[in-house]
């Protein structure tokens, strides 16, 4: 293992959860129900939380309830797990301020996303990314999702921010495993799978890890893929991945992932309530009937 992916793994983990952030019915954070949640997650084999990105509603939480959130968490759980804090925002100085808000509560890293709607040249992508590295003395892992920003980052930008001695790792969701495989080799960053229905291809391409939302019910099973391809037992990974598809495609396949993540949450009892942040729309009783039907049916849920 090279001497990066191994410090991305001391700094992020290898199973990390792309954490929602619970919520009252009135919208306001839930930090207790946040604590447990987090304590849910380590006791099932997540080793690393992701507070504060999209799966967390980071455009429509703000700093003061971002920074109780990472603080709470780190103070729960971080001796046993990795708090990275996502950075995100198409405003640079916005994004200063969150990264430089999570240094100051506790967080072990940042997650950094490629500034959205806005799309600025690639020039402007290293910038803004440069200066929120150069914000903080925190690890940082990159987020690469064009799907969502609207901007890829592109492979000069992606080389010279790996010539930073904190840009440790990427989080890949552009869903394009080859270009991936390609890149971690030329930079030599640690990949982490950012798509749950590609995890096991971009751990069989080397990747050292996933960032998952589905790892909200099935922490343990990404734990075991992670460790049955770091052993090469590739017969069992495949295994696991066949077994975890359609929890996929049950919590990714039919609409956001928070809003999904969220109603199953409610349904195992690990979260009070389902509530999400306009304009996300809390999945409706219909869907949540769906999805309980789903979830019992994989065995995830109790008959």
């Amino acid at each position: 293992m090279s001497t990066r992916n191994a410090r991305a793994l001391a700094e992020f983990g290898s199973v990390s959860v792309a954490m929602v952030t619970p919520m009252h019915p009135d919208g306001s954070i839930d930090v207790d129900a946040a604590c447990a949640l987090a304590t849910r997650l380590v006791d099932d084999g997540a080793d690393g939380l992701v507070l504060n990105g999209t799966t967390g509603e980071s455009p429509t939480t703000h700093q003061p309830e971002k920074d109780a959130l990472v603080r709470a968490v780190v103070d729960a759980v971080g001796h046993r797990a990795r708090i990275v804090a996502g950075a995100g925002s198409n405003d640079t100085q916005h994004a200063v301020r969150i990264a430089q808000g999570a240094e100051r509560t506790g967080a072990h890293g940042v997650l950094v996303v490629s500034p959205y709607y806005n799309r600025p040249s690639q020039e402007g992508v290293y910038r803004h990314i440069h200066q929120i590295v150069e914000s903080v003395d925190l690890p940082v892992m990159l987020y690469d999702i064009p799907g969502r920003t609207g901007v890829a980052i592109g492979d000069e930008i992606l080389d010279r921010l790996a010539q930073h001695d904190r840009v440790l790792a990427v989080k890949d969701a552009t869903g394009d495993v080859p270009a991936g495989f390609e890149r971690m080799r030329r930079t030599g960053l640690a990949f982490y799978s950012g798509d749950d229905n590609l995890s096991l291809a971009w751990l069989a391409h080397g990747a050292v890890g996933v960032v998952s939302v589905v790892g909200h019910v099935v922490a343990g099973a990404y734990a075991e893929m992670v460790e049955r391809i770091g052993t090469g037992d590739l017969s069992r990974a495949q295994d696991l991945a066949v077994e975890l598809a359609p929890v996929c495609d049950a919590i990714m396949g039919a609409g956001q992932g928070a809003v999904y993540a969220k109603a199953a949450l409610e349904l195992l009892g690990a979260i009070p309530h389902r509530t999400v942040r306009s304009p996300l729309v809390e999945a409706d009783e219909s869907e949540l009937t769906d999805l309980a039907e789903r979830l019992r049916a994989l065995g995830i849920l109790a008959a």
